[in-house]
C-alpha cells in the first residue's frame, strides 16, 4: 500500500532501513526484510493472542521501506516520512534499524499528538548525552527525546546497564526506570495516562530467547514478560517501534520470530485500543 492509501486509525507498518548510528556492529538496517519473511514464513498464522486477526485486516497495512543514507540531514528526514503517516491520522509500526531512529520518529510523534508516554524496552537507558562523539548515536535517541520535551513520561524497563552517567541522567529527565535486578511486572504500564508509544529494543529480552543482537545483555526479560506487559495496556497506543534485531548474529531465526511475535501482539493491541 502507498503512504496515500493510509486512513485514520491504520496501522502502519514500516521499516527504516538505518544502522549507520551504530555504536559497535553494524546489521540492523538488514532487519525489517528478516521479520517479515518469519511474520509469513507459515509456521504460524498471523492472529494476536488477543483475538485481533492482521491477515487481510482493512487496518493493518504494509507500506514498505525507507533507506536512510549516512548522513545527519538524511537521517533526520525519517521525521518527515513518518509526519506522512501520522497526518494521515495512521499509527507507524516501525521496524528498524538501529534504536537511533526513535528520535526523529518521536518528533513526528510529536508534532501529531504532543507529548506522550513512552513505554521503553531495552537493556541499555540510550540516555548517553553524547555518545563517542556522536549525538545521534543509538545509544543517545532518548536524551535528545527528553531534552526536547517529546514524552509526557518515559517508562523503561528491562534496564541492567546503568552507569554513573546514565544514573545521572535518569535524575536528569526524571525516567522511571524498572531495572532487571528489582523487577516488579505488575507495576509497569498500567498507571499511565494518556497515549503511548511503544519502543522496542531487541536486547531487552534475554539472549537465550533472542540472540541475534549486536550487544549481548543476560539477565534480560522473557518474550511472557513483555507480552504479558503490552497486553494489559488500556491506553491508545498511537505509534512502536521495534529495533536492533542483527540477523547476522541470529541462530535459525530464533530473533525474528521473536520479533514477528511482538509485532503481531503490539499490532493487535493498536488495532484493539483504537476501535
Amino acid at each position: 500500500m502507498s503512504l496515500g492509501e493510509l486512513k485514520k486509525d491504520d496501522v502502519a507498518l514500516v521499516g527504516v532501513l538505518s544502522d549507520a548510528n551504530s555504536s559497535y556492529m553494524p546489521g540492523a538496517a538488514e532487519a525489517p526484510a528478516a521479520i517479515r519473511r518469519a511474520l509469513h514464513c507459515g509456521s504460524s498464522n498471523l492472529c494476536s493472542e488477543l483475538g485481533v486477526e492482521l491477515g487481510n485486516h482493512p487496518r493493518f497495512n504494509d507500506v514498505g521501506d525507507r533507506r536512510i543514507e549516512v548522513d545527519t540531514a538524511d537521517f533526520m528526514a525519517i521525521e518527515s516520512y513518518i509526519h506522512e503517516i501520522t497526518e494521515r491520522g495512521a499509527m507507524p509500526l516501525i521496524l528498524g534499524g538501529d534504536h537511533a531512529i526513535t528520535y526523529p520518529v518521536m518528533r513526528a510523534i510529536g508534532d501529531a499528538h504532543g507529548p506522550v508516554n513512552i513505554l521503553h524496552f531495552d537493556a541499555h537507558p540510550d540516555l548517553y548525552d553524547d555518545y563517542e562523539g556522536n549525538p545521534c548515536s543509538h545509544a543517545s535517541p532518548f536524551a535528545r527525546i527528553m531534552e526536547n520535551g517529546l514524552a509526557k513520561r518515559l517508562v523503561q524497563v528491562g534496564i541492567r546497564t546503568l552507569n554513573t552517567h546514565l544514573s545521572q541522567q535518569v535524575e536528569r529527565f526524571g525516567v522511571e526506570v524498572h531495572e532487571m535486578r528489582s523487577l516488579d511486572l505488575a507495576s509497569i504500564g498500567s498507571d499511565m495516562d494518556g497515549p503511548v508509544y511503544i519502543s522496542f529494543d531487541m536486547d531487552a529480552l534475554d539472549p537465550a530467547f533472542a540472540p541475534g543482537v549486536s550487544h549481548h545483555e543476560p539477565g534480560g526479560l522473557s518474550p511472557r514478560d513483555v507480552l504479558d506487559i503490552i497486553q494489559r495496556l488500556p491506553n491508545r497506543i498511537v505509534g512502536a517501534d521495534i529495533v536492533e534485531y542483527n540477523p547476522a548474529r541470529d541462530i535459525n531465526d530464533m530473533t525474528a520470530m521473536v520479533a514477528a511475535k511482538l509485532l503481531k501482539e503490539i499490532a493487535g493491541k493498536m488495532l484493539q485500543n483504537s476501535s
